[in-house]
């Protein structure tokens, strides 16, 4: 494996550290003033961190897939081994997550240092749990990759 897989895992560790300190931040902060503090400081910054981390891994996982020549293998429905199929499902989790933080930053941008209506907080935090809970089943699917190579 080339540079390409050394970026990704430290783009997955960033990714997935971000999203779990976040996590603990936001349940662990109660009171509305201190969230008030915190999050329009920190989320725009973290919300940067975590574009760069996504697109990182998104281009080196692509080019992982290229690279490997599996292009064609991931799209013949008729070949099947447990790290392809599980690199199946890892891609369409991934599709999925991608979706759910776009829409996730969407709204966090836009009402950074604002009231949130009450669908956008639910939209916002339900993304959140999301992406947090997808993390690690895509992390588990990376984890059955590796163990059959």
């Amino acid at each position: 494996m080339g540079w390409e897989i050394h970026i990704h895992l430290i783009a997955a560790v960033s990714w997935i550290g971000g999203s779990v300190f976040m996590f603990i931040l936001g349940v662990s902060l109660r009171d509305k003033d201190d969230q008030k503090a915190v999050y329009p400081r920190i989320g725009p910054i973290f919300g940067y961190f975590e574009i760069a981390s996504l697109v990182l891994l998104l281009i080196t996982g692509t080019l992982m897939i290229i690279n490997n020549g599996l292009i064609t293998i991931l799209f013949d429905s008729n070949i099947h081994a447990v790290a392809i199929d599980a690199l199946r499902q890892k891609l369409v989790l991934v599709a999925i997550m991608t979706i759910i933080t776009i829409i996730h930053t969407i709204i966090a941008f836009r009402t950074n240092n604002k009231e949130r209506t009450k669908l956008e907080t639910i939209i916002s935090r339900g993304s959140s749990m999301g992406i947090f809970i997808l993390n690690f089943i895509v992390l588990h699917h990376a984890i059955v990759i590796r163990d059959t190579l």
